[in-house]
């Protein structure tokens, strides 16, 4: 699939979607220390349906607001999108104990993404502690919009709420077969929860419960700390040199 021209396989899907390159440039890498990277950036012209969507996806490719990206790195290759088959998916006995704990004492609801001043201090908060901000200001209302509600596909928000406060946040996309873990910003105090975690588990969930065959989970990057937590979900796919290959602990 990754071998077809992008509005070849757009076209495969269904729709009348092109990809239009609005930058494409060498950038220092997001992800590792040293590293020149290359995402190009495209904004998707016409309908982006659940199928095209689809096919984005199963390509590599990443959403950031009306925009798509994928990498295209001149010497590296450590960025591979991994997807789960959510029906192969395996908890292990400490997934199984905070699924546990946060039904017990969490509530979740589905619904559109909205933004407000309390989604938007969870941000900062979550990118300040965690080291994820490199250097940069805080979001304001409008850059939270952009980068997480303004979207070019169906895009779903699920939020975690602790005692009627509101602690987590994951915003998704969705496919007709596939959801996409897009962004998750939760509150670094409610530790005891694990709720990158617990974000992802009911992602998996959801996405059984709504006929899905696929949770992305974004880029794995082996030597990234906040991007390799990925490998713990399994079995699963990583999209290596054009093709998703299987991935367990047998070979990780």
């Amino acid at each position: 699939m990754s071998h077809l021209d992008p509005e070849k396989a757009l076209r495969l899907a269904g729709g009348d979607c092109r990809l239009l390159l609005v930058q494409d440039q060498l950038q220092p890498c997001p992800y590792l220390p040293g590293v020149t990277a290359r995402m190009p950036l495209r904004l998707p012209v016409g309908p982006v349906n659940p199928s095209v969507t689809d096919q984005l996806l199963a390509m590599g490719y990443r959403r950031s607001g009306d925009f798509v990206y994928n990498t295209a790195c001149p010497a590296c290759s450590e960025c591979q999108p991994t997807r789960i088959e959510v029906d192969r998916f395996r908890y292990t006995a400490s997934m199984r104990r905070v699924m546990k704990r946060g039904n017990r004492e969490l509530t979740c609801e589905w619904g559109k993404p909205r933004v407000d001043a309390k989604r938007v201090w969870l941000f900062n908060l979550h990118r300040s502690k965690r080291g994820l901000g490199q250097g940069a200001d805080e979001l304001d209302l409008e850059g939270y919009r952009m980068f997480l509600a303004d979207s070019c596909c169906d895009t779903q928000e699920l939020t975690i709420w602790l005692n009627e406060e509101l602690v987590a946040v994951s915003t998704v996309d969705a496919g007709a077969m596939s959801f996409s873990a897009v962004y998750t910003h939760f509150d670094p105090h409610a530790m005891r929860y694990s709720l990158g975690t617990y974000a992802l588990l009911r992602q998996i969930e959801y996405a059984i419960e709504t006929g899905r065959k696929y949770l992305y989970l974004g880029m794995y990057v082996a030597e990234n700390r906040h991007l390799n937590y990925k490998a713990r979900f399994q079995p699963q796919q990583r999209l290596v040199d054009g093709e998703w290959r299987d991935i367990t602990d047998s070979n990780e």
